[in-house]
């Protein structure tokens, strides 16, 4: 579904390639989630660089590791030819200490032409927050 969704984009085909991502990172699965970047995908995440599916992967398995209860929410931000933008939010639990965060962030993509994501730009900031507080 994710390369049916080709740029460049309109509104409808950057909202639903808004939201495959969100169902896809919700899943929590790495596989799932790796196959809708190139093979040679590059990103940035924080202050994190690295290249390629396999490197995706293991970022995602490690990053699923300490963060229990993930949930995202994903929001188009604007779109133009092959880039899209994105503001989202997520909340997890910390696996070591059971401190619950909410993240914050956006991102920009740049796909290629078979709509697979070759670049991601990412930046993110983490608060604390209780129980009681999330939103998802």
């Amino acid at each position: 579904m994710a390369t049916q969704l080709l740029p460049p984009f309109t509104e409808e085909t950057a909202r639903a390639k808004v939201q495959f991502a969100e169902d896809a990172w919700n899943s929590r699965d790495p596989e799932r989630v790796a196959l809708a970047y190139s093979e040679d995908s590059e990103w940035r995440n924080r202050d994190q660089f690295f290249k390629g599916r396999a490197a995706i992967k293991a970022f995602l398995r490690e990053k699923w590791s300490v963060e229990d209860h993930y949930k995202l929410k994903k929001e188009l931000w604007a779109f133009t030819g092959n880039r899209i933008s994105v503001a989202f939010f997520y909340e997890w639990k910390q696996v070591e200490t059971g401190q619950w965060f909410r993240s914050h962030g956006n991102e920009q993509w740049e796909f290629d032409t078979d709509g697979l994501m070759r670049r991601r730009e990412s930046s993110v900031n983490d608060i604390a927050i209780k129980e009681e507080e999330r939103r998802l």
